[in-house]
């Protein structure tokens, strides 16, 4: 089957997203400089929620531009992963209005280790639907930034009970190792 309407689908979802995320975020009550600082969690948490976010979209964009072809299975798994990523406001708004207390930031850090496998299960439900030679299958490779990722992440969710910040750094760190664009699809479809 096509891919187009999985494509569509997964855009419309993640729009509506981040559109609920930004309408969690309060007006300051005040005029001045002041009153935005008591909304600095929440805007922090916001800003990476919204990397995160825009990361996923940015990869299954260029992924699903490679891909020829989805089955049953592979609109299964891009549910999951959109079921995870549709928990981020909620896990972000937890994470921000508790002022990155551990319970919340490790929350936060589960949802990401979530989206994380999602996102592993989706690539390995493709794989057997392109052979060894298509440009998905090269441009995935093995996948060691992701599997790296991963690791990051749960490691961060235990950490976080040591100091909650630490967590954050390391959703950061992964965040910020992510938000250099992934050349691995363009670099396939060039050649």
């Amino acid at each position: 089957m096509g891919k187009g309407r999985v494509e569509a689908f997964t855009d419309g979802v993640v729009a509506i997203i981040i559109t609920i995320m930004v309408l969690e975020l309060k007006v300051p009550h005040g005029e001045d400089f002041s009153s935005l600082l008591p909304l600095w969690p929440i805007f922090f948490s916001y800003v990476l929620s919204f990397i995160n976010v825009g990361i996923y979209w940015n990869n299954l964009h260029n992924m699903f531009h490679t891909v020829q072809r989805v089955d049953g299975r592979v609109l299964w798994a891009n549910l999951n992963l959109l079921f995870w990523l549709s928990l981020m406001p909620a896990t972000t708004a937890f994470m921000g209005e508790n002022h990155f207390a551990p319970v919340p930031v490790a929350v936060y850090g589960i949802d990401l280790v979530l989206c994380a496998v999602a996102y592993t299960i989706l690539v390995s439900k493709l794989r057997p639907l392109h052979g060894s030679d298509a440009a998905f299958t090269k441009a995935v490779g093995n996948d060691r930034k992701g599997k790296i990722s991963l690791v990051c992440y749960i490691a961060a969710v235990l950490l976080t009970f040591v100091n909650q910040w630490i967590g954050v750094a390391i959703y950061f760190l992964v965040a910020a190792v992510w938000f250099v664009p992934d050349t691995r699809f363009s670099r396939v479809l060039e050649k």
